[in-house]
Formats: structure tokens, C-alpha cells, sequence
């Protein structure tokens, strides 16, 4: 790496294709490009570039990540952000949200050793105790839980968000129509102009809805970011081992160790620590079927 130290140090903010978006020190953004063909960064690397003038530049190395939050399925690898300090996932009353979907999610960043966040969004509708009562499991396994009414209540909304994000980098993951838009535009006034001007400089408006996108909360400081996700039909688990996948579900891995075999899937073996924890009420048994549906996909054979 000593051959990068006189370039300087940038923080990619937005991409798309070849096309990334990298902030310097002083707060000024570039369109740069990866040497190469071979095109590697995500939202939240810290990369060394070099200026190539018109307000672009090069992109010659990605600095080590600490952490890089991703989904996988047999055919191809999607990251969301990297160098992360926790993840918010945002579901809501309505529409009803995928159980499956939010066990994914968790499961993908209990592996990249990311701290989360469940928030339920639009208490203040009707279904709220029944969405409460379908994340009482997550809150019995130790889940941070948050309740949130953004549209409703934006001012008590704010004031509890910002102490939590204060200092932070948080990527928020959640499908359409549970208030990530609502979220952002809360908590950062601009936030508008500052996805006008990124696609302005990328020539890629059409694309704002689908690209992973920072925003400063405190743009003067710097210190407080949200990273805003596109939402996904699909979350794959491929980059998962089937003896690693319960050990990333805390109430399975609570039981686990008290199998009568070392290499117990949980499924059908006799003195299973696991399934005895379902019928004693321990592990929620929708909790316990998702298991069981990611384990097949993960264990069937490649299509190829």
C-alpha cells in the first residue's frame, strides 16, 4: 500500500456501474472511475484517488473494510454498504412485513458482526399490537427494538433517532412502503438535493431509486451518516455455510449445543437440543420454519 500514500484518501458515497461518486476530506464530491476493468467498491469504502481534472478522478486501491454487508444467491453477490457501525432494519405495521425477508437480514449481519436494530414503523396504526406480537420473538432473543411513528409523530420520531445514530454510520434496509423515504427526509433536510446533484453528476437520474445512497445528518460535522438501501424481492444466503446457519440465529444457537450430534442439522435426528426448544415454546416456530427453508436452499443442488 505504500505506493498509495500520496494519493489522496476519499469516501465513496454513491455508485453506479464503473460511475462512483467519492467525497474528499474537505467535503467535495468527484465522479471517479476504477483503474481497470475490474470494478470492486461500495458505498462506504474508503478508497485512494488520484484527480484526473474536469472534476473527476481515479480510483486506485479500496482501503481494508471492517466489515461489508452483502447478499448472495447462487448466481451473483449484492453489497449494500461497508465500514458500517450498525443497521437499522425498518418494517412496519402496514403493509404486512416479510418474517423471512427480516430473518435474512439478521442473519447476514450477525455473520458481518454488524449490530442491528429492528424498527417498527406506524404505531400509530391499528395493527400495531399484532406486529408487535409478531416481533416479540426477536425481542425475547435480545433484539434491539424501536417504535417509531414518522408521519404521525415526526417530532418525537426525530428526537429518538438522533441520540441513537449520533456519531454513527447506519445503513437502513426495509421493503417499499415502510417509510425509508419518510425516514430520510426527517432526518436530513436536503436530502432531495443531494440525491439531485449525485445524479446530475452521473447523468443517471432514472437510477436514484435503485442505488445505495449516504447522506450526512450533520453535513457541517460529518460525523452522523444514514446510508438509504434500494429495496430487494429476494435475499439470498449463499455466502453461508448449513452448519454455520444456525449458530447465526441466537435461539436456535441457544439450543444448538444441546444436541445428542455434533453435526445435527436440526431437522430429523433423535435428541435434537433444537426442535425440542420448539415444542417446549423456546424458539418461535416461525422462526424455526425460516430456518428450515434457508437450510434446503443453501443444501440443494447447484443448477448447473
Amino acid at each position: 500500500m505504500t505506493k498509495f500514500n500520496a494519493l489522496d484518501l476519499g469516501l465513496v458515497v454513491r455508485g453506479h456501474g464503473r460511475h462512483y461518486i467519492v467525497e474528499d476530506s474537505d467535503g467535495r464530491r468527484f465522479v471517479c472511475h476504477p483503474r481497470g476493468k475490474k470494478s470492486d467498491c461500495v458505498v462506504g469504502d474508503q478508497v485512494r484517488w488520484a484527480p484526473a481534472g474536469d472534476g473527476e478522478g481515479v480510483i486506485e486501491a479500496v482501503e481494508p473494510r471492517r466489515n461489508l454487508l452483502f447478499r448472495q444467491d447462487e448466481w451473483k453477490t449484492k453489497s449494500f454498504a461497508a465500514n458500517l457501525d450498525q443497521l437499522m432494519v425498518l418494517v412496519a405495521v402496514e403493509p404486512v412485513f416479510s418474517e423471512s425477508q427480516l430473518t435474512r437480514s439478521l442473519i447476514a449481519a450477525e455473520q458481518a458482526g454488524i449490530a442491528t436494530t429492528i424498527a417498527l414503523n406506524k404505531t400509530d396504526l391499528p395493527g400495531a399490537n399484532a406486529a408487535r406480537e409478531r416481533l416479540a420473538p426477536y425481542r425475547a432473543m435480545g433484539m434491539h427494538l424501536m417504535e417509531l411513528a414518522l408521519k404521525a409523530d415526526p417530532q418525537a420520531s426525530r428526537a429518538q433517532l438522533l441520540p441513537w445514530l449520533s456519531g454513527k454510520r447506519t445503513l437502513v434496509l426495509g421493503p417499499s412502503g415502510t417509510g425509508k423515504s419518510t425516514l430520510i427526509n426527517l432526518l436530513v433536510p436536503d436530502a432531495k438535493a443531494q440525491v439531485g446533484d449525485i445524479s446530475v453528476a452521473l447523468n443517471s437520474g432514472r437510477h436514484t431509486t435503485t442505488t445505495t445512497q449516504w447522506y450526512w445528518v450533520d453535513p457541517a460535522a460529518r460525523e452522523t451518516a444514514l446510508i438509504d438501501s434500494p429495496g430487494f424481492q429476494e435475499f439470498g444466503l449463499h455466502q453461508i455455510g448449513p452448519q454455520e446457519l444456525p449458530l447465526l440465529m441466537p435461539d436456535l444457537r441457544a439450543h444448538a449445543d444441546h444436541c445428542k450430534f455434533y453435526n445435527c442439522t436440526h431437522q430429523h435426528e433423535p435428541g435434537c437440543g433444537v426442535r425440542e426448544a420448539v415444542e417446549q415454546g423456546l424458539i418461535s416456530p416461525t422462526r424455526y420454519r425460516i430456518y428450515g427453508e434457508i437450510l434446503a436452499q443453501l443444501t440443494a443442488p447447484k443448477r448447473w
